[in-house]
């Protein structure tokens, strides 16, 4: 499984990759043309929670054969009965340009889907039994453009999630606990999730955590309507995680364009607000924490086959406007970096052995409330 899963990613990394150089050479209107979708949005009919009793629409549950979220690397393993149960939302896994949204059963982006599994949801099988649900999620192309089809693509997408989501929580059952997580898309898709269905609701005693990474969250304007506090403490339950990489010196520019352009969930702009950033190394907020106490980055092997995970690599810290900075490009993983130093891809990777201390930790302390 070791050798599939990093050569589905160098795959994977080398066809994002190529069309995120694209926007560093040529620009914005460039990548509208290489990725939006000149078809027009097709108003797809919402699935109902039942179609989620199906085990075909997950792509990992504790009950499903070869689950890619039990990989690990070496020296680790996943729990035989984890006590928590975890909802993972991946990120864009669907590239194509002839459809605003993903079917359901497309091989390919499923395959690259369960790639993300394995080097994300992964951290989180020590602790927790993983589900992730196959939905329509939106193309790649729509992230690049600000027409309305964009929007119903999202929309059409998060609407799967949710159904997913009912049937997750009729499947678990009324007391286990519940972490949340997710990825870019994926973490959108779970910040939707959280103002809509688990803020002022009962739900909400039974969250261990949620990991809402690689997606910007503006303390003043989104986290006020989440319904979770922003996790301020390495023990704190109940609270929301995020963070995005970049080494330096960095440049998120085409971040912050967007973002300050933009309304915060409660309807004020967002211009100037500072980002939660939670250092993934301390579970802190707006921290620092030197190489030494990173618990393992996951890195593969030269020739692809193996996949180690390396204690002391790289430090972490936020920068004001809530950016987790990593210090000088890593030797390690340099190839595959976003325009201005952005390490989107590996937000979860580059930290892998201290979100899984992470997880474990809130579990822990939600076991003695």
């Amino acid at each position: 499984m070791a050798r599939k899963f990093l050569y589905l990613m160098a795959v994977l990394i080398v066809m994002v990759i190529a069309g995120l150089f694209a926007f560093r050479m040529f620009g914005p209107q460039l990548m509208r043309v290489a990725f939006v979708p000149s078809a027009q949005f097709e108003r797809l009919p919402g699935v109902n929670s039942s179609v989620y009793k199906n085990a075909n629409m997950w792509l990992a549950r504790p009950d499903k054969p070869g689950n890619p979220a039990l990989w690990t690397p070496s020296g680790e393993k996943p729990a035989a009965n984890p006590q928590a149960v975890m909802f993972f939302i991946h990120p864009t896994s669907y590239l194509d340009r002839t459809s605003w949204n993903a079917p359901l059963g497309d091989k390919i982006a499923n395959d690259r889907a369960a790639l993300f599994l394995r080097g994300q949801a992964s951290a989180f099988n020590a602790s927790a039994a993983i589900w992730a649900p196959r939905y329509r999620q939106a193309t790649f192309g729509a992230f690049f453009t600000g027409l309305a089809e964009a929007q119903q693509a999202l929309d059409l997408a998060y609407g799967d999630v949710s159904a997913a989501f009912d049937e997750f929580l009729r499947e678990i059952g009324p007391d286990r606990p519940i972490i949340l997580a997710g990825h870019s898309q994926g973490a959108l898709h779970l910040i939707r999730l959280l103002r809509e269905r688990v803020a002022g609701k009962p739900i909400a005693r039974r969250i261990v955590a949620a990991y809402a990474v690689g997606w910007p969250i503006s303390r003043n304007t989104d986290l006020p309507v989440l319904g979770l506090p922003e996790c301020s403490a390495a023990d704190q339950t109940g609270c929301i995680l995020s963070w995005q990489s970049f080494a330096e010196p960095a440049d998120p520019s085409l971040i912050l364009d967007t973002y300050d352009a933009s309304t915060g969930l409660n309807g004020a702009p967002r211009k100037g607000s500072a980002m939660i950033c939670t250092n993934p190394i301390t579970g802190t907020p707006g921290a620092s924490a030197p190489a030494t106490a990173n618990l393992g980055t996951l890195v593969p092997s030269t020739d692809m086959k193996t996949a180690t995970l390396v204690a002391g690599g790289l430090p972490a810290r936020c920068d004001g406007r809530g950016f987790l900075l990593i210090g000088p490009p890593p030797a390690q993983i340099g190839q595959y970096v976003l325009p201005g130093n952005n390490y989107h891809v590996f937000d979860y990777s580059l930290f892998w052995g201290n979100v899984r201390a992470d997880a474990a930790r809130r579990l822990a302390a939600f076991g003695k409330k």
